[in-house]
Protein backbone atom coordinates (compact mmCIF):
# COMPACT_ATOMS: atom_id res chain seq x y z
CA UNK A 1 0.00 0.00 0.00
CA UNK A 2 2.91 2.03 0.69
CA UNK A 3 4.05 2.11 -3.21
CA UNK A 4 0.74 3.19 -4.15
CA UNK A 5 0.64 6.61 -1.74
CA UNK A 6 4.58 6.97 -3.04
CA UNK A 7 3.16 7.16 -6.82
CA UNK A 8 0.35 8.90 -6.40
CA UNK A 9 2.21 11.90 -4.32
CA UNK A 10 4.92 11.92 -7.29
CA UNK A 11 2.08 12.18 -10.12
CA UNK A 12 0.38 14.97 -7.85
CA UNK A 13 3.73 17.09 -7.68
CA UNK A 14 4.49 16.09 -11.45
CA UNK A 15 0.93 17.81 -12.35
CA UNK A 16 1.84 21.19 -12.76
CA UNK A 17 4.66 20.15 -14.68
CA UNK A 18 2.28 18.29 -17.35
CA UNK A 19 -0.59 21.25 -17.98
CA UNK A 20 2.28 23.93 -18.00
CA UNK A 21 3.94 21.36 -20.88
CA UNK A 22 0.48 20.92 -22.61
CA UNK A 23 -0.26 25.05 -22.73
CA UNK A 24 3.53 25.96 -24.20
CA UNK A 25 2.88 22.78 -26.87
CA UNK A 26 -0.56 24.49 -27.36
CA UNK A 27 0.33 27.70 -29.23
CA UNK A 28 -0.48 31.19 -29.16
CA UNK A 29 -4.45 32.19 -29.32
CA UNK A 30 -5.26 35.76 -31.19
CA UNK A 31 -8.32 37.32 -31.69
CA UNK A 32 -8.91 39.73 -34.56
CA UNK A 33 -12.29 41.19 -35.41
CA UNK A 34 -13.43 40.31 -38.76
CA UNK A 35 -12.68 42.83 -41.68
CA UNK A 36 -16.49 42.70 -42.67
CA UNK A 37 -19.51 42.98 -41.30
CA UNK A 38 -21.70 40.35 -39.96
CA UNK A 39 -24.31 39.97 -42.02
CA UNK A 40 -27.77 37.67 -40.34
CA UNK A 41 -30.36 36.52 -42.83
CA UNK A 42 -33.59 36.53 -41.65
CA UNK A 43 -35.19 35.08 -44.72
CA UNK A 44 -36.61 31.96 -42.82
CA UNK A 45 -38.52 33.45 -40.41
CA UNK A 46 -40.42 35.46 -43.17
CA UNK A 47 -40.67 32.40 -45.38
CA UNK A 48 -42.38 30.15 -42.46
CA UNK A 49 -44.66 32.88 -41.61
CA UNK A 50 -45.96 32.70 -45.18
CA UNK A 51 -46.36 29.57 -45.92
CA UNK A 52 -48.52 29.60 -42.15
CA UNK A 53 -50.89 32.02 -43.29
CA UNK A 54 -51.41 30.28 -46.89
CA UNK A 55 -51.98 26.98 -44.89
CA UNK A 56 -54.49 29.23 -42.41
CA UNK A 57 -56.29 30.40 -46.17
CA UNK A 58 -56.11 27.14 -47.51
CA UNK A 59 -58.09 25.94 -44.34
CA UNK A 60 -60.65 28.61 -44.61
CA UNK A 61 -61.50 28.24 -48.14
CA UNK A 62 -61.98 24.61 -47.88
CA UNK A 63 -64.38 25.30 -44.95
CA UNK A 64 -66.38 27.44 -47.02
CA UNK A 65 -66.67 25.47 -49.87
CA UNK A 66 -66.71 22.06 -48.59
CA UNK A 67 -69.20 20.76 -50.84
CA UNK A 68 -65.96 21.03 -53.66
CA UNK A 69 -63.75 19.06 -51.80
Amino acid sequence: MQGNATARKRAIRSLPLVVASLLTLAGCISVEAPDKPIVIELNINIRQEVIYRLAEDAGNTIEENADIF
